[in-house]
């Protein structure tokens, strides 16, 4: 069998660039190894994040790193042992913290951000997904006057942007969200971004889009991945299917195509945990909660109310460590009622990180037919979909909605 472009990845973006691409007019297959949606798209917080402007940028402050140092934070946790490996990337990625920077990359992802919602809700729609959606948007709490401080700091940053935001006061944040505990003395109420109760849905139901439409879905190892002649050919379950296009959209896993066929870009992860709990009593949370000082998120969706960790710093493969999920469930049950978890065990993600804190979308420069579409670190929903349609563009050659070139696979 024969298409027009092959996408290896049934993630949020491999899913999205598949829905792109048969929209103008491709013959599309999407390839994976799982069903679609069951890796690092399953586990998140459910934010489509339109506020998150800035990119996440590692700290520069001396006390902040010596408090993550201390390794107690659930903000941040490393395994000793894997710093030595990932020391080149955190120094990549201290260097493009620096504010100028900085700078260049909040500018880099703005146009991406800007469009996030509005490509999300024409898949939602067309996809009868709305049932999904909440457009509520997010709460940030603080529990110290030098959280707040630093909180309104942070929003007064994004001010420019033209963000919608609400600085509540605990009564304020009583009147939103009743079952809050009394941890917090305020909270920062983000307007614009929409919200999902389950990820995973979405990416099957967009996937489900993709399939009705005429698209198809094969069970395959991308590893098998090869040239022959002008196109290229992988091996699926129903046998070998060949394109002339082939785009890598395979997460944290994409390393495993980009690195054999010679291409050195400095893809790194950041791990995460979630676990779904049930509510004490008829406690109930009407949108996701972040705690700004915790760094965990409580986002309520369809099997409970999902705690999602910060980073990891860990060997792709290390063993599970509970600790920070205990720590973060520990401060949690300080902000909500939680009750008991309802799963045996965590669930165990990567996030496919850049150094300079942009996703990478475009041609490989020395393939034909080879194009990328990763790296989306924390905002792989959000940016799915309108990654999908920048990598659309460039390969129909359509002109494209933003300029791409921050995103080219040679810029390091």
């Amino acid at each position: 069998m024969r298409y027009d472009v092959i996408v290896l990845g049934a993630g949020i973006v491999g899913v999205s660039a598949a829905l792109h691409l048969q929209s103008r007019g491709c013959s599309v297959c999407l390839i994976d190894r799982r069903a679609p949606g069951e890796e690092t798209s399953y586990g998140n917080a459910g934010l489509i994040e339109r506020a998150s402007v800035i990119p996440y940028a590692m700290p520069r402050q001396l006390p902040v790193l010596l408090r993550y140092g201390l390794n107690r934070s659930p903000e941040v946790r490393y395994r000793l042992a894997h710093l030595p490996k990932m020391s080149t990337w955190l120094f990549q990625y201290w260097l493009h913290s620096s504010p100028e920077r900085l700078l260049e990359a909040t500018n880099a992802m703005l146009p991406l951000i800007e469009r996030c919602v509005t490509e999300h809700d024409e898949l939602i729609d067309k996809a009868g997904l709305t049932h999904l959606l909440r457009r509520s948007g997010w709460i940030e709490t603080f529990r110290t006057k030098e959280g707040r401080k630093k909180a309104l700091a942070a929003a007064k940053d994004v001010e420019q942007y033209g963000l919608r935001y609400d600085v509540l006061d605990p009564a304020e944040l009583k009147a939103r969200e009743p079952h809050l505990l009394d941890a917090p003395i305020g909270a920062i109420h983000w307007r614009d971004p929409t919200t999902v109760s389950d990820p995973e849905a979405l990416t099957k139901g967009y996937a489900a889009l993709f399939t009705k439409q005429g698209g198809r879905f094969a069970s395959g190892d991308a590893r098998t991945l090869a040239q022959s002649g002008s196109d290229w050919v992988v091996t699926t379950e129903d046998g070998p299917l060949a394109a002339g296009r082939v785009v890598v959209a395979l997460g944290p896993w994409s390393d495993r195509i980009f690195k054999p066929l010679g291409y050195r870009i400095p893809l790194g992860v950041k791990r995460g945990y979630h676990m779904h709990y049930g509510s004490k009593g008829e406690a109930r949370l009407n949108q996701p909660v972040l705690d700004f000082e915790g760094g965990y998120v409580l986002t309520p969706m369809s099997k409970g109310i999902r705690l999602t960790t910060g980073i990891e710093l860990a060997g792709f493969d290390a063993p599970e460590d509970a600790r920070q999920l205990g720590l973060a469930e520990a401060l949690a049950r300080n902000l909500f009622p939680l009750g008991e978890r309802v799963e045996p065990k965590p669930w165990l993600g990567r996030r496919p990180c850049l150094p300079d804190m942009r996703p990478v979308i475009g041609a490989a420069p020395r393939h034909q037919g080879l194009w990328f579409c990763f790296g989306h670190a924390h905002h792989g929903l959000t940016l799915g979909p309108v990654s999908g349609r920048l990598l659309a563009e460039m390969m129909v050659g359509d002109a494209p909605f933003c300029d791409p070139s921050p995103y080219r696979a040679d810029r390091f």
